[in-house]
């Protein structure tokens, strides 16, 4: 069974590393073409440009990617919180196309990583403030089913 996230409905028992690949090639496709003012623009009334979401998508990928190598390196780590919306507002110029080849840079390397672990690798455990007792095969499984999330909002 796979490591329970918010975001299992949305992988429907895949792959989470298959996922992914799949994930930043919609990533991809859905904004070739796009120019910046479709970038900046919100999906919703008071929500995030979509220039926004795939920087958020971007800072996601380092957060949990930095979490999971400090768990895989240090024994007992305790992974911080970080406020998405505060990453998000400091992020003011980089641009959509910036942000979809950081967000697709951070997560190929995220996914080279968790390809080459082992089934124990995975299970290297670490204490989050929020989540309690977490492991690298739970951010494996959040990565991909969040990336997923946000592809909805982006294809609105």
């Amino acid at each position: 069974m796979a490591t329970p996230t918010r975001y299992n409905e949305l992988l429907g028992g895949r792959d989470p590393l298959v996922a992914m690949r799949e994930n930043v090639d919609a990533v991809r496709t859905i904004t070739r073409g796009w120019d910046e003012a479709r970038f900046d623009r919100p999906y919703a009334p008071g929500k995030w440009t979509a220039r926004q979401v795939i920087t958020h998508l971007a800072h996601t990928e380092l957060a949990l990617g930095y979490r999971a190598r400090m768990a895989l390196a240090t024994p007992d780590y305790a992974a911080q919180k970080f406020n998405q919306d505060a990453w998000v507002a400091r992020e003011t110029i980089v641009t959509g196309p910036e942000a979809v080849a950081a967000f697709a840079g951070m997560s190929r390397l995220n996914a080279a990583l968790f390809e080459a672990l082992s089934p124990t690798d995975r299970a290297v455990s670490m204490s989050h403030p929020e989540y309690g007792a977490i492991t690298v095969d739970w951010i494996v499984h959040l990565l991909a089913g969040h990336q997923m999330h946000h592809i909805t909002q982006l294809r609105t």
